[in-house]
């Protein structure tokens, strides 16, 4: 595929995204907010109408890089991820990242991909929630699963990191340090990256 018919699939994917996720942003549901490791509604949480900074919006950008076309770049401290085109381009998508304590940084690749993903809260979580002890077999994947959805599972030499590149069902989340280490994005542009990435694919998280 050619680069510009590449951007042009992107521009319009961003045009979809938009609508969808005005949609999504109307629809009262519940979500499981890792800040406060309980389930709330959009209702319920101060910042669910904070539109998403134009800057976090999926972009072809100028992108200067060693990196090989194809790699993921997440930059952490920015909240950007970047996944490498040539010609010293890359699409870039916001994203949220690891609050306070749970930040990393490394090369790993993704050592699996999944739609619509199974979420297992960690038995410590569960310790600290027990009202999230009916899924410590795991939550089946959905609008209420917090990996949204699509998951890239973050190997480290064939070892599971247990860090995800992962969708999320709220919004209002990036941009911010949230999670527990895991890279999250809008579901429409985890959906993108999903159909770009495969099994193998390098990942440097700065």
């Amino acid at each position: 595929m050619s680069f510009f018919r590449f951007a042009r699939s992107v521009v319009i994917g961003v045009s979809l995204a938009a609508t969808a996720s005005v949609a999504a942003q109307a629809m009262p549901h519940r979500v499981y907010d890792p800040a406060s490791h309980t389930f709330v509604t959009y209702q319920q949480h101060e910042d669910h109408n904070r539109p998403l900074d134009p800057q976090y919006q999926a972009q072809v950008v100028a992108y200067a890089t060693d990196e090989a076309a194809g790699t993921i770049v997440v930059d952490t401290k920015n909240k950007f991820l970047y996944y490498v085109l040539e010609g010293g381009m890359a699409i870039r998508y916001g994203v949220g990242v690891g609050r306070e304590g749970f930040g990393w940084s490394g090369t790993v690749e993704v050592g699996a991909k999944q739609e619509w993903p199974t979420w297992t809260p960690p038995a410590e979580m569960v310790e600290r929630r027990p009202e999230l002890v009916e899924y410590s077999n795991g939550m089946p994947g959905g609008v209420d699963n917090p990996l949204g959805a699509r998951a890239l599972y973050l190997f480290d030499h064939g070892r599971d990191t247990m860090f995800r590149i992962h969708g999320t069902n709220a919004p209002w989340s990036i941009g911010q340090n949230m999670s527990s280490g895991c890279i999250r994005m809008l579901n429409e542009h985890i959906t993108e990256l999903y159909q770009f990435v495969h099994v193998g694919t390098r990942v440097v998280v700065m």
